[in-house]
């Protein structure tokens, strides 16, 4: 096989004030994008030499680009936005940035399917977010629904979660009914403190902009004018997740996140996301996003576990279907 023609790639910048940043304390945005590009980064004044592979140096370029952008738009560049833009410059997503605006943050894709979601999340009524954890896919539809209802797109968000986690019931814990559920819905509100200041979360759930149920709130109710996410949405039936579903109202969105390898319902109870899924298939106004452990975008320790439980999990269906069927009974012959 041919290897990749070098190339040699020249920038320069035009505001020597921003390229500190730009290249991080003693260059370490530039030796990162150097290891994970296989490329050579070398800074003299406000020019910058880029070398290696043709491929690898122009996803450096680009990357470079992406970052250069957010510093001018007075947007941060730390680590882990150096990581998101040589991994979208790596899939040839270019610079092209799919972002939320919060009144706390500036929220970007960091990875192609991020982007797809978040693309999703503005163009269709009704958005799954399927995978594992550290994707982003349930901040993403916070932050989705956030920006709407910030913009006046829509009057309220509604945040629900089925309380089914680990074979706990509601019925088992301490406390009143808020005590008994806020502990299943702490991911969510985390997630609105992140992006609004905390006065202006407490405003608005108090005023009703912003409510946070559990699932069952849900029967019986219209949700019109409203962005609705459903998370871990893996622990509802099928009864439970039509029951959600045929709450969209008008100029409604709703976002439904969850990870079909995190089921805690009893063994012989289906999955109301696998079933949704499986119904809904070719329906128009629906966008499934499938994240892997590619777009795990957490610390990168967090990535290599849920690769290696994906590894072991493999594993252990391959041993499953190799194993031979038991033998039947009766008079069979030897073969002598």
């Amino acid at each position: 096989m041919t290897e990749p023609a070098e190339a040699s790639v020249q920038m320069q910048f035009d505001d020597n004030l921003l390229l500190p940043l730009l290249f991080g304390e003693r260059d370490q945005h530039l030796e990162r994008i150097e290891r994970q590009l296989g490329v050579s980064l070398v800074s003299r004044g406000n020019r910058l030499a880029i070398s290696g592979p043709r491929p690898s140096a122009d996803a450096a370029r680009t990357a470079i680009e992406t970052l250069w952008e957010r510093l001018k738009r007075g947007l941060e560049v730390d680590a882990a936005a150096v990581d998101a833009a040589v991994r979208m410059a790596s899939n040839g997503n270019g610079s092209a940035e799919a972002a939320f605006r919060t009144r706390k943050r500036h929220i970007s894709a960091r990875s192609p399917t991020q982007a797809e979601y978040i693309r999703a999340l503005r163009e269709k009524e009704l958005v799954f977010g399927i995978g594992p954890a550290g994707t982003g896919k349930s901040y993403l539809a916070v932050a989705a629904a956030v920006d709407a209802l910030m913009t006046g797109q829509v009057e309220r968000i509604i945040l629900s979660r089925p309380a089914v986690e680990a074979g706990e019931r509601l019925g088992f814990l301490p406390g009143d009914l808020r005590e008994k559920v806020d502990p299943y819905l702490r991911p969510l509100y985390d997630a609105l403190y992140d992006m609004l200041p905390g006065e202006l979360v407490a405003k608005r759930l108090m005023s009703g902009e912003i409510e946070i149920a559990p699932l069952a709130f849900m029967r019986g109710r219209t949700l019109a004018n409203a962005f609705v996410i459903l998370d871990e949405a893996q622990n509802t039936t099928p009864v439970q997740m039509k029951m959600f579903l045929t709450r969209l109202g008008e100029n409604s969105r709703m976002a439904v996140t969850g990870d079909l390898s995190q089921i805690d319902l009893p063994k012989d109870t289906k999955s109301g996301l696998l079933d949704a899924l499986e119904t809904l298939q070719g329906v128009s106004g629906i966008a499934v996003v499938r994240f892997t452990e590619a777009d795990v975008v957490r610390h990168a320790l967090v990535q290599r576990i849920v690769e290696a439980y994906d590894r072991r999990d493999r594993k252990k269906r391959r041993t499953e279907n190799s194993e031979p069927a038991p033998a039947s009974g009766g008079n069979a012959s030897d073969g002598s």
